[in-house]
């Protein structure tokens, strides 16, 4: 791993959504950034590769009205620091996510983690770190690369956080507005401006990219497929149908391996539906945690 320049709290943190809400915790050998809002049970929530706690910066304050919502910036994204070793793996993001967690002495009744954040969910919970209430999956990026791309990205992504002059290209291109608001609408989603404007802040900086592409270098989920099969129940997976990172039918495969699962189809959204339209998924998060969602598949209104 190159050394890169993170993002700074004094600089891209002055203005950083639910700011009040954040705290810095050594945990598991890292500085972490970590917001905590709410009263109540414990809910985990984990953002994606690239992302950081601003992609929950609307759902995390709704969700807190019932719940203590505990968000992370992932090891190497955002303000947290980038960990050694197979750190940014999921093995080594598991191992973050419980030492910081074990650090804050919170037992998660429930896990809302988007895209890749699902896979340390899962994981979480197959472990038995997370509890009953299971784990509601947004978009979960739940599906190893087909064919040859499966040798070929992870190893581009390889190659891209191991060149220090590729990292600042991208960087650089990251701090162009424009170029921000393209790379979500390659997502299939539109986003208000506060949340470009996070993006933008976190892929200006080297280190933040290098973390992101590090993550998806190091990324396999073999394993953790696996396992799915002994999965404890519940497990909801929230589906937005305009998703083009990942293609809806992923949700499929994972409930072709987990008989139990409930899928909620999002007519209308993209692969940030929690950041479109976070008052409609919180109103789903909710209900699922209230049923346990054992039930059958849902079509959510538009």
């Amino acid at each position: 791993m190159i050394l890169t320049a993170k993002p700074d709290w004094r600089r891209e943190g002055r203005d950083w959504p639910n700011r009040e809400a954040s705290r810095f915790v050594r945990a598991g050998g890292l500085y972490w950034h970590v917001q905590v809002m709410g009263t109540g049970p414990a809910l985990l929530l984990l953002h994606g590769a690239g992302a950081a706690t601003h992609s929950f910066r609307d759902l995390a304050p709704l969700l807190a009205r019932e719940f203590t919502v505990i968000c992370p910036d992932l090891p190497g994204h955002g303000f947290t620091e980038t960990p050694r070793g197979d750190g940014l793996s999921l093995p080594g993001m598991v191992r973050g996510i419980d030492a910081l967690l074990t650090a804050l002495d919170a037992h998660p009744y429930a896990a809302v983690a988007h895209s890749a954040g699902a896979a340390i969910a899962l994981r979480l919970r197959l472990q038995g770190r997370i509890g009953e209430g299971g784990v509601i999956a947004l978009n979960g990026a739940l599906r190893p690369f087909p064919g040859a791309a499966a040798h070929i990205f992870p190893a581009l992504a390889k190659l891209l956080v191991l060149n220090p002059l590729a990292v600042q290209a991208f960087a650089w291109r990251g701090g162009m507005r424009g170029a921000v608001a393209k790379l979500i609408e390659g997502t299939g989603s539109h986003i208000d401006p506060v949340g470009l404007k996070a993006y933008g802040a976190l892929f200006a900086t080297t280190g933040h990219v290098a973390g992101a592409l590090g993550m998806m270098s190091s990324w396999d989920l073999k394993p953790l497929l696996a396992d799915l099969p002994k999965l404890p129940a519940p497990l909801t997976l929230i589906v937005g149908e305009k998703d083009i990172a990942v293609p809806p039918d992923v949700a499929d495969d994972v409930k072709a391996k987990v008989p139990h699962a409930c899928k909620i189809a999002l007519p209308g959204l993209g692969h940030l539906a929690h950041e479109e339209a976070p008052r409609q998924v919180a109103g789903l998060i909710r209900e699922a945690l209230m049923r346990g969602d054992l039930g059958s598949d849902i079509e959510a209104a538009a």
